[in-house]
């Protein structure tokens, strides 16, 4: 069983790999891990973005810290805003980290019993990037206190 789903793993991959060459997208894998890094631009900021393939789990999972934590005395607000966008959202989360302050995106599918295409992929990335750079800038500006919470979604 444990070979089937490493070889699942390994094809969904391959089509995660063939997916951004189609799109001439720029990416550092590391194949051992099933694992690829690469950066869209933004806006305003660009989004650096992790895709993994978990072959135990048989997820994959997209990843995009944003570039910048919380600051101590605005954890609480943080840990409110992203919160409510994530009520907000149909698919992935914003995960907010209570201790330092890291506030990432993440998105995840399954391809247990089932094989995923490149238009599964190419969904995943274009929603991270625009969930992402709609909430970052105005996350950013949260946590320098330039707009107050009670503005945040106005």
């Amino acid at each position: 069983m444990a070979k089937d789903k490493q070889k699942n793993a390994l094809s969904v991959y391959n089509t995660l790999l063939a997916m951004m060459d189609e799109k001439k997208l720029k990416y550092n894998r590391f194949d051992d891990d099933l694992v690829i890094t690469f950066t869209m631009g933004g806006e305003d900021i660009p989004m650096d973005i992790v895709a993994g393939i978990d072959a135990e789990r048989e997820l994959v999972r997209l990843f995009s810290p944003l570039p910048f934590k919380f600051s101590r005395e605005k954890l609480v607000e943080g840990a409110i805003a992203t919160s409510q966008i994530n009520y907000k959202l149909v698919d992935g989360c914003f995960d907010f980290n209570c201790k330092d302050g890291a506030v990432s995106f993440r998105m995840t599918s399954s391809f247990a019993a089932s094989l995923i295409s490149k238009s599964l992929f190419e969904y995943m990335v274009a929603c991270l990037c625009y969930t992402v750079d709609k909430y970052n800038d105005k996350l950013m500006l949260l946590n320098k206190g330039l707009i107050p919470l009670e503005d945040f979604f106005k």
